[in-house]
């Protein structure tokens, strides 16, 4: 995670919060305490996974729980993040799609969990989805060999 990464962030979210934007509060912050670096407001583990889980089968997002941060980001972190499928169905609406409840953990180069949540989304389902996911993997190929 860098101070851009940060910065982008913010500014998409339109957050000013200093805890985020200003080094030296951070470091003078209550709860954190003055040993501490500046705070990342970008919490990136369900982006990071895309790729590995969702790329071009995602319908929707139909919502998130139990997200938690137990730890901050800091500028300089490596964050790697786990997907498990938690549940599956049959969409009531949708007979080409179906509800799949994942969790996502991120974790940084410590070995620390930094975040986690259940996200349920509206997920493709049958060839058309064996389709892009076939193109997800290419992808991120791509990515991964730049």
């Amino acid at each position: 995670m860098t101070e851009t990464d940060n910065l982008l962030f913010s500014a998409l979210t339109m957050n000013p919060a200093a805890l985020h934007l200003d080094a030296e509060y951070s470091k003078g912050h209550p709860l954190w305490g003055a040993d501490r670096e500046q705070r990342i407001h970008a919490r990136p583990h369900g982006g990071l996974s895309v790729y590995d889980t969702t790329y071009g089968t995602t319908l929707g997002n139909l919502g998130w729980e139990e997200v938690r941060f137990p730890r901050p980001v800091l500028i300089g972190d490596t964050l790697h993040v786990t997907t498990t499928v938690v549940s599956k169905r049959e969409s009531q609406s949708r007979q080409d799609s179906g509800v799949v409840v994942f969790e996502q953990r991120a974790w940084n180069q410590r070995d620390e969990e930094v975040a986690s949540c259940r996200r349920a989304a509206l997920m493709m389902k049958g060839r058309r989805r064996e389709r892009r996911a076939a193109d997800g993997a290419a992808a991120l190929a791509a990515v991964r060999s730049r």
